[in-house]
């Protein structure tokens, strides 16, 4: 045997023992409870003590040891002569939620370790269950409890919680957090990317109580096999429980009991519910119950499929029309914390002539979720698998699918939603091919009822102005999404309108990035860069470009509203902002604006 069959013949084992390890993880977090706006909770939302700690004194000491006595046991003196080198309660403050970068000018650009405290009272009820909830924070985060450690989590966009029944105290409780936002190459985000780190608890904080046998988890939506019944399962936190579960929807008359089995009751009934859309957005009021327990939801019932080239809702191809939207505050900048600041960008969306957002690159709050749902917008939903993490990395692989199952354990249950995405702009590779078709496997045991895509710009081409999408991954999703930026990163505005796309796959694609950056206000001719007529002039330029392209399901340019960017360096243009969006960061609209408006309300 040839040294080179040889060196094929160990790169297949590799690649191979990688996807059974793969195969055989069960990560995620379905024992995360859901809905938490139907729970009884207590807000620890507020002025924060923090302590800035770049050389993380605070959990290593000089022999980069762990600390017994670190930050988080929140020393205080007892005599005049100690020695204690730090104070929560005289150093800074910062607000949760929030992100430091956007709060305090001296950690602009910081990455790094942040301590943050809370003190609290707590009135507790020992017939409770007691969660401490995080909605989000980034990246990392080390949680302590009254100097005890109760848990850790990575990932800096799902919600994630510990079980601290009979661990707190009626007063003075303190909450120590360590937040480490420090980009890694084994991380997902991996180190380079093209938007802002924003560290911190970037999202609410709770503490919430429930019966000690509660509903823990559900999934209520139409069948896939017929518009008339709805299906689904509900689990309790009681393993072995055989409760009867009630599931009400009075608008329906319907009222089902079913006894669970395990813990876990299935239902399947006949009804006929108006179903949700975009010109429709109906919600129903669901109620769930036990002897001990009651939650209440509110939920859409659609279809999602393919047929072909087409995506269809209800049984009916609709063409998305979208827009991208990072989860960047509008007017002031730093993450979105507020219902206030979805709304502006969701008013923006429709504005627009949307009835579809693609939430880029990470999975955005439950409140801007549930509020677009409202709204009647079809909604892709991604994880932060971007550009060239590790795929090679058996470690990066499992922190990859643990934020896909926290995303969809947690917005599994919204009708707006109808897009996974497991990636954007990944190179092509063996081990990136293993690495995604493994995340599509695992889309499909979560939740084989919406459709799997992906964002790639893999595409090549047959001639000057001829592109054909033959990425292998396109045999794994069910509509493949393309990044193309034609007119910015390459090519003419004018030559666009020209470019002929062609499909290896019979599955319907989102042009789901198209653009150019532009300063709002700044104005020239059309071949003159980071005007508003240049900008245009692209947009123009790829709108005649998309309407000959028969295959074209939805469109989500690049971007809403110009967001944060470390790498973005232009002054008196940038500014640390990529130009790309369509509003200023001020909500001041571009010119492309009304062109893709019109582009809309034309189609």
């Amino acid at each position: 045997m040839t040294k080179s069959k040889i060196f094929i013949l160990i790169l297949i084992c590799v690649f191979f023992n990688f996807k059974n390890y793969a195969q055989q993880q069960s990560i995620g977090n379905s024992s995360i409870l859901q809905n938490i706006q139907s729970r009884d909770k207590v807000s620890l939302n507020g002025l924060w003590q923090v302590i800035i700690d770049p050389l993380e004194n605070g959990y290593y000491n000089h022999r980069w040891l762990p600390r017994e006595e670190g930050f988080f046991t929140n020393k205080k003196m007892k005599k005049p002569s100690d020695l204690v080198e730090y104070n929560f309660d005289t150093d800074y403050q910062l607000t949760v939620p929030g992100d430091w970068n956007s709060q305090m000018e001296k950690l602009y650009y910081y990455e790094g370790t942040v301590w943050y405290k809370r003190s609290f009272d707590y009135d507790i009820d020992a017939t409770k269950t007691t969660f401490l909830y995080f909605e989000a924070v980034n990246y990392e985060a080390q949680v302590y409890l009254n100097g005890e450690k109760i848990g850790s989590h990575i990932g800096g966009f799902t919600p994630f919680q510990f079980d601290v029944t009979g661990k707190l105290k009626a007063k003075d409780n303190f909450l120590i957090v360590k937040v480490d936002n420090k980009r890694k190459r084994e991380a997902i985000p991996t180190i380079n990317t093209d938007w802002w780190n924003y560290g911190g608890i970037t999202r609410s904080v709770h503490i919430i109580s429930t019966p000690k046998n509660h509903i823990q988890d559900y999934s209520i939506q139409l069948s896939k096999t017929s518009h008339k019944s709805i299906e689904g399962w509900v689990k309790l936190s009681n393993t072995k429980s055989n409760s009867n579960v009630t599931i009400n929807i009075k608008e329906l008359h319907l009222n089902v009991n079913v006894k669970a089995n395990n813990g876990v009751a299935y239902f399947k009934t006949k009804a006929k519910p108006n179903l949700w859309s975009p010109s429709n957005p109906k919600l129903y009021t669901v109620n769930i119950s036990t002897k001990e327990d009651q939650i209440t939801d509110h939920i859409g019932f659609r279809s999602i499929e393919t047929q072909g080239s087409k995506i269809l809702l209800n049984g009916k191809p609709i063409f998305l029309k979208g827009i991208s939207i990072h989860e960047e505050a509008p007017f002031n900048s730093g993450r979105v914390t507020t219902k206030e600041e979805c709304l502006v960008l969701l008013n923006w969306a429709k504005e627009l002539g949307c009835n579809f957002i693609r939430l880029a690159h990470y999975p955005h709050s439950e409140t801007m979720v549930k509020e677009a749902e409202k709204m009647g917008f079809l909604i892709w939903s991604e994880i932060p698998v971007y550009w060239t993490v590790l795929f090679d990395n058996p470690d990066t692989y499992k922190n990859a699918e643990n934020q896909l199952t926290e995303m969809i354990s947690r917005d599994k249950n919204r009708a707006g939603i109808i897009l996974w995405s497991v990636a954007n702009e990944t190179p092509e590779s063996l081990s990136r091919n293993v690495f995604l078709s493994n995340l599509t496997q695992k889309v499909k045991a979560l939740d084989s009822t919406r459709l799997i895509t992906a964002a790639l710009d893999t595409q090549k081409g047959n001639g000057k102005n001829e592109r054909l999408i033959e990425d292998p991954l396109g045999k794994y999703v069910d509509v493949i999404g393309i990044n193309s930026y034609c007119g910015w990163y390459g090519g003419s505005p004018e030559s666009c309108a020209d470019w002929k796309w062609a499909n290896h796959y019979d599955k319907p694609m989102i042009m789901s990035e198209v653009g150019a950056g532009a300063l709002q206000g700044l104005h020239g001719k059309e071949n003159e860069r980071w005007t508003e007529e240049y900008q245009d002039a692209v947009y123009k330029n790829n709108i005649e470009m998309m309407k000959n392209i028969d295959f074209l399901a939805g469109t989500s340019p690049w971007i809403l509203m110009d967001f944060k960017s470390h790498r973005r360096h232009l002054r008196r243009i940038q500014n640390d902002f990529n130009r790309k969006g369509l509003v200023s960061e001020k909500g001041l609209p571009k010119k492309a604006f009304y062109t893709l408006q019109k582009f809309y309300n034309e189609k």
